[in-house]
C-alpha cells in the first residue's frame, strides 16, 4: 500500500507542539517531503477523479430531473456541481495551509478536520479526536453505501438482460449473490496504482455505453413542452439526494491528492478537479436533461432500465454499464478499507497480511447483504447522497474552512465565515428533507 505519514498511519491526534503558524512554517513545502511508493501522474489521477465521478449516480440523473422538472433540473445541476467543486478547493487549500503549520507531507480529509481543530481556538482543540471520528464513520458509510448502490446497479442490469433469454425469473438477489465472489477477487488488489487499468477500461465502457444510450435516448424526442419544467416542490429534495450522489467525489479527493505525483498541480488553473468536473457536470446535466424529456413519468432508476430489452444493442449497453460499474466498485472500496485497515492493523502483530484480506473480503460480503435488503435504486441513490455527501461534499469542508482561518480574523462581517454558514446552511437542509423523503420512499416500497 502507499506509504502515508506516520501521524496518518497510527490514526493518532497531531502533537499540539508539531504545529506553527504560517509565518513560522512559511519555509516548508509538504509536498517536497511526500514519500509514495507509487505515484499517479496528473492524467491518472483525473482518469481516477473522472471513474470516481462517472460511476452510476449519471445514469440515475434522468429519474433526478423528473423529480425536479426539466428546466430547473437542468439550472440546479449546474449550480451543485459548482458548489460541490469549489467545496474540493475549500479542503484541498485548507489541506495545504495545515499540512505546513503541521510540518505533516500530506493529510487524509480526516487528518485535515483534526489539524484544523488543534490549530484553531483553544476551545476546539478537545473536539480533534471526535471531528476526525465523525469525518472517517461517514467517509466509510458514504463509500460502502456506494458499493452498495452499485451491486444494486450491476443485478439490475444483468438480470434484464437475462430475463428476455430465459422463462426463469430469479429474484435480483440471486444475481447479487452471483456478483460475490468477482468482487472479493478484484478488491484483493491493495494498490492504487494498480486499479488504473480497471478505471480506463471502466471509462471506454461508461463512454461507449453512453454513447449508445444518448443514440436511444435521441431517437424520436418529445417536445419539451410535454414536460413539466418545474416539478412539485415535495419532489426536490430527491432530486437533491440523487445529483449530489451523483457529483459528489469528495470522498476520494485526498486520497487521490495524496498520491499525486506532482500534487501542486491538483488545483490551480485548469487544474484535476476542475477540468474533471467542468466535463462531468456537463455530461451529467445532458444526460439528465434528455432522459427524463425521452421517458417524462416513466423514467426508471437507471436510464438503461428505460432501454428496449429486446434489442441486442441495448442489451450490450446494460452489460456493458454493468461491467463498467463493477470494476469501479474498486475504487470506491479503496478509501474506507484504507481508513478502516489503519485504525485496525495495529491490533495484528502476526498475520497482518491475513487479517488485511479478511477484512476486505468480510466488508465486501457487508455490501452484497445491505444491497439485498435494499434493492429499490432510487431512494437507496437519493438517501446516500442526503446522508452521507451533503455532511462530507458541503458541511464538512466549511467548517474545517471556518476553523482554519479563524485565527486570521473571522469577525463576524467576514465573507469567508457568512460564505461557509450559507453552505452549512444549505447542506443541513438537504440532509432533513432528503433524508426524509428517501426513508419514506423506501419504506413504502417494502409495504
Amino acid at each position: 500500500m502507499n506509504d502515508v505519514p506516520a501521524a496518518q498511519a497510527a490514526g493518532s491526534t497531531l502533537p499540539l507542539v508539531q504545529l506553527r503558524k504560517d509565518e513560522e512554517a512559511g519555509e516548508y513545502n509538504p509536498f517536497e517531503h511526500r514519500k509514495v511508493a507509487h505515484p499517479t501522474t496528473n492524467t491518472e489521477t483525473l482518469v481516477h477523479l473522472l471513474k470516481g465521478s462517472l460511476g452510476s449516480g449519471i445514469l440515475a440523473m434522468p429519474l433526478a430531473f423528473l423529480n425536479a422538472g426539466l428546466w430547473f433540473g437542468l439550472i440546479a445541476t449546474f449550480a451543485i456541481g459548482i458548489i460541490c467543486t469549489y467545496c474540493v478547493h475549500i479542503l484541498v487549500k485548507c489541506s495545504h495551509i495545515l499540512c505546513r503549520r503541521a510540518q505533516i507531507p500530506s493529510l487524509g480529509f480526516a487528518d485535515i478536520a483534526e489539524t484544523a481543530f488543534l490549530a484553531g481556538p483553544d476551545g476546539l482543540h478537545k473536539w480533534s479526536r471526535f471531528a476526525r471520528f465523525i469525518i472517517n464513520l461517514f467517509l466509510v458509510v458514504d463509500l460502502i453505501g456506494c458499493c452498495c448502490v452499485y451491486v444494486v446497479f450491476v443485478a439490475t442490469n444483468i438480470k434484464q438482460v437475462v430475463d428476455h433469454y430465459y422463462s426463469v425469473d430469479l429474484d435480483v438477489r440471486v444475481y447479487m449473490a452471483a456478483l460475490l465472489l468477482p468482487l472479493i477477487l478484484i478488491n484483493l488488489i491493495r494498490n492504487l496504482k494498480y486499479l488504473t487499468p480497471f478505471s480506463m477500461v471502466a471509462n471506454v465502457l461508461i463512454a461507449a455505453g453512453m454513447g449508445i444510450t444518448m443514440w436511444y435516448i435521441l431517437t424520436d424526442t418529445p417536445s419539451v413542452s410535454e414536460r413539466h419544467a418545474v416539478a412539485d416542490f415535495k419532489q426536490w429534495p430527491m432530486f437533491f439526494g440523487t445529483v449530489i450522489f451523483a457529483l459528489e467525489g469528495i470522498g476520494v479527493v485526498m486520497s487521490l491528492e495524496n498520491n499525486m505525483k506532482s500534487p501542486q498541480h491538483f488545483i490551480g488553473c485548469p487544474g484535476v478537479p476542475n477540468t474533471g468536473m467542468a466535463f462531468v457536470v456537463g455530461l451529467y446535466a445532458s444526460v439528465g436533461f434528455l432522459g427524463y424529456l425521452k421517458y417524462g413519468e416513466e423514467t426508471k432508476g437507471s436510464i438503461t432500465l428505460n432501454l428496449p430489452t429486446e434489442e441486442i444493442l441495448a442489451q450490450s449497453v446494460k452489460l456493458m454499464i454493468a461491467i463498467a460499474i463493477f470494476l469501479t466498485y474498486s475504487l470506491q472500496f479503496y478509501v474506507p478499507m484504507e481508513i478502516l485497515w489503519k485504525n485496525l492493523k495495529g491490533n495484528f502483530n502476526e498475520h497482518r497480511n491475513a487479517a488485511e484480506y479478511s477484512l476486505r473480503i468480510g466488508l465486501v460480503i457487508l455490501t452484497v447483504g445491505i444491497a439485498a435488503a435494499i434493492p429499490n435504486l432510487g431512494p437507496f441513490i437519493s438517501l446516500i447522497g442526503a446522508v452521507c455527501l451533503s455532511t462530507l461534499g458541503l458541511i464538512f469542508p466549511s467548517v474545517i474552512e471556518i476553523v482554519t482561518y479563524w485565527e486570521d480574523g473571522m469577525g463576524r462581517f467576514n465573507w469567508r465565515l457568512w460564505k461557509n454558514i450559507l453552505l452549512i446552511l444549505f447542506g443541513i437542509i438537504g440532509f432533513i428533507t432528503g433524508t426524509y423523503v428517501s426513508v419514506i420512499e423506501i419504506i413504502e416500497s417494502h409495504l
